[in-house]
């Protein structure tokens, strides 16, 4: 089973560029992220005509993720549904083929003396708190998604120049780890303990043709699952040509 995420930044800009790459790419089902339209807005008929279900959660201009599976979603929730007024679209969770898959647009934060930096640190314990009171480490479950922090030095082109920075400070760091504690495997790492790769270039400075980029778009899975993962990559090439999104998509291949 191949579970793909990725940041579109925008699906009505990036629609013909996804559906390209979802017609080659061909995976299981797609974790979407910063789909920046409401549901009527959505291009379900195109993806339908490949063969694929979708299910958002939208947001107008802002936000917005998505599961898009070849096998319908079953038990779809929407948001955190922890009584905490949140208006901002940022977690869709639905059941493809047995896996509990979650799709994730963590907070950016802004920058680190912001009152958004706050509110990203915790709104990380409120993700963590999600998983306790519907998930153990047993279940067979995967999240993945546009994180908004890079864990390990090897995840920045630049770490001494990316220290104490949004993205890559040591309190996001630590609660990003707070969260994978919970019994998660970064499936990336898992396989490739030495390998740097990015996933996110900024669009100015010419960060991508000079690779300056930076690795905050991960697929989590409990043990059980990840054990079973055989293959994962970056597809750096979904990132050139016009118009591109910011972000690249990043796949898992799961024998099961």
């Amino acid at each position: 089973m191949k579970i793909a995420t990725w940041n579109v930044n925008s699906i009505r800009a990036r629609q013909e560029r996804f559906l390209s790459w979802l017609g080659t790419a061909a995976p299981d089902v797609v974790l979407l992220q910063e789909l920046k339209c409401q549901e009527k807005e959505f291009p379900f008929e195109p993806i339908q005509a490949l063969g694929y279900h979708a299910v958002i959660h939208g947001q107008k201009t802002y936000n917005g993720v998505a599961i898009v599976s070849r096998s319908e979603p079953q038990d779809v929730e929407r948001g955190l549904n922890d009584g905490a007024e949140d208006p901002q679209a940022r977690v869709i969770a639905a059941t493809c083929d047995g896996i509990r898959v979650v799709s994730v647009y963590a907070p950016n934060g802004q920058s680190v003396d912001s009152p958004a930096y706050v509110q990203k640190l915790e709104w990380y314990g409120r993700l963590r708190r999600y998983l306790d009171r519907r998930h153990t480490p047993r279940d067979a479950l995967v999240l993945g998604g546009d994180w908004n922090v890079a864990p390990e030095d090897i995840d920045v082109y630049d770490p001494a120049a990316w220290e104490g920075q949004t993205l890559f400070s040591a309190p996001e760091k630590a609660a990003l780890k707070a969260l994978v504690d919970f019994g998660l495997v970064d499936t990336f790492r898992r396989l490739h303990p030495d390998v740097q790769k990015f996933s996110w270039w900024d669009y100015r400075m010419l960060a991508f043709p000079k690779n300056r980029g930076v690795r905050i778009d991960h697929l989590y899975a409990t043990e059980p699952l990840a054990a079973t993962c055989v293959a994962n990559d970056v597809d750096r090439e979904a990132r050139k040509g016009k118009q591109p999104s910011d972000h690249a998509p990043v796949w898992a291949q799961f024998e099961r």
